[in-house]
C-alpha cells in the first residue's frame, strides 16, 4: 500500500478527469471528527438510495450485518458497540457532527450543478438553503441553536463556510464527474456476513479505475483517527472489489479543515487479508453477544464519548444486558442474527 499526501490534493495516484457521469445513485464513529453519522444515518434525506440491491437468495444467506462505523466502534471499545448497537442508547448530535452533515450535503448538491457552475461562490451559496432543507427534514437539528445558543448559529455557519472553502483548495470540482455520490454499497460474504456502508463519492475513470473519496471535516488531532479512517476506506474497497471485481486504484481522504488530500493505494492481497480480519472481528462480536460481555476500552476517544456516565471506566454502571430478539434475515442491525 502506498500513502501520499499533498496540501493541494495533486498526488501521483490521481485518476484521470472525466468518468462515468452522474449516476444519481444511491452508522457513527462517535469520534471528535465532525464526520460521524449523527444526522446521517440511512434514513437521512442525504442518503438518496436506501433500498438494498441484494437478491432474495443473498438476503436469505445473511446471518449478520456490519457497517464500517459499527466495526470501528467494536475495535475502539466493545462497550461502545454494545451501547450503540445492542442497547441502542440515544445520542444527541453535536454541533461539530451536524456541521459535517451540512458540509457533506453542500458538496453533494454541488455536483448536481453543471461542471462550469461548480464554483466556490456557488458552493457557499448552497450553505443556507441546505441548512434549511436539513432542519426541515429533521427539526431536532435546529434545536441545537435555540435559547442561549441561538446567537451561535451565525458563527457556526461561518465555520462551515471555511470548510467548504477548504474543499476548493484540494480539488477542482469542475474537472470531476463523480459516478456515484452518497451511495449505498453492500455485499454478502461466503461466511454469511453482510457488509454495507455509504460512500461519500465514487469516481470512475474512462479506463474503469475506481477512486473512493471520503470528506473529513473534524478538527480533532488527526493522528487519533487516521487508522480509523483508513479502516473505513478499506471496508468500502473490499465491498467494491467483491461486487465489481475491481480493486479501487485510490482511497482518498480529503481533510477540509487542514486543506490536505491523503491517498491510499490498496492491492488485492491486502484486501483479502482485510476481509479475513473483518470476519474475525465479526466472530468476536458474536462471542461477545453470546456471553453478554462487552468490556470497556479506555483511549483518547473517551473524551468525546456520550456514554461516560454509564461506563465503568468513569465510575458508571451499564444498564442490564437486554434479551435480544433475533433480527430478521437480511436486516440492517449490526449484530448477529
Amino acid at each position: 500500500m502506498t500513502v501520499e499526501t499533498s496540501p493541494t490534493g495533486r498526488t501521483a495516484s490521481d485518476l484521470p478527469t472525466g468518468g462515468a457521469g452522474d449516476a444519481a445513485s444511491d452508522g457513527a464513529t462517535g469520534s471528535a471528527d465532525g464526520d460521524t453519522a449523527a444526522g446521517r444515518g440511512s434514513d437521512h434525506p442525504l442518503r438518496r438510495h436506501r433500498e438494498t440491491s441484494l437478491t432474495a437468495e443473498e438476503l436469505a444467506a445473511v446471518r449478520g450485518s456490519l457497517s464500517p462505523s459499527r466495526a470501528s466502534d467494536f475495535k475502539t471499545c466493545p462497550l461502545l458497540y454494545r451501547f450503540r448497537t445492542i442497547d441502542r442508547l440515544p445520542e444527541t448530535p453535536t454541533t461539530d457532527q451536524v456541521r459535517g452533515t451540512l458540509v457533506h450535503a453542500v458538496l453533494e448538491k454541488l455536483f448536481e450543478l453543471p461542471a462550469a457552475e461548480r464554483t466556490r461562490r456557488a458552493a457557499l451559496a448552497l450553505l443556507e438553503p441546505e441548512w434549511a432543507r436539513l432542519t426541515e427534514a429533521e427539526p431536532a437539528l435546529a434545536e441545537l441553536f435555540t435559547g442561549d445558543t441561538a446567537d451561535q448559529l451565525g458563527g457556526w455557519l461561518e465555520s462551515a463556510r471555511g470548510l467548504v472553502d477548504g474543499y476548493f483548495t484540494v480539488e477542482d470540482p469542475q474537472r470531476l464527474e463523480p459516478a456515484e455520490r452518497e451511495s449505498l454499497i453492500e455485499v454478502v460474504l461466503d461466511s454469511g456476513l453482510r457488509l454495507r456502508g455509504f460512500v461519500d463519492r465514487l469516481d470512475v475513470s474512462p479506463a474503469g479505475d475506481l477512486r473512493v473519496v471520503d470528506y473529513k471535516t473534524g478538527g480533532a488531532p488527526r493522528e487519533a483517527f487516521e487508522a480509523q479512517a483508513l479502516f473505513q476506506l478499506k471496508f468500502y474497497a473490499l465491498v467494491l472489489w467483491r461486487t465489481r471485481g475491481v480493486v479501487p486504484r485510490a482511497l482518498r481522504l480529503l481533510y477540509l479543515k487542514d486543506r490536505e488530500a491523503c491517498d491510499y493505494s490498496p492491492d488485492a492481497d491486502e484486501l483479502a487479508r482485510f476481509e479475513r480480519n473483518v470476519v474475525a472481528l465479526w466472530s468476536a462480536i458474536e462471542r461477545a453477544t453470546q456471553s453478554a460481555e462487552f468490556p470497556p476500552k479506555r483511549s483518547r476517544l473517551c473524551d468525546w464519548c456520550a456514554h461516560q456516565s454509564r461506563c465503568p471506566e468513569f465510575g458508571g454502571t451499564p444498564p442490564p444486558f437486554p434479551e435480544l430478539p433475533s433480527p430478521p434475515r437480511g436486516g440492517d442491525q449490526d449484530r448477529p442474527a
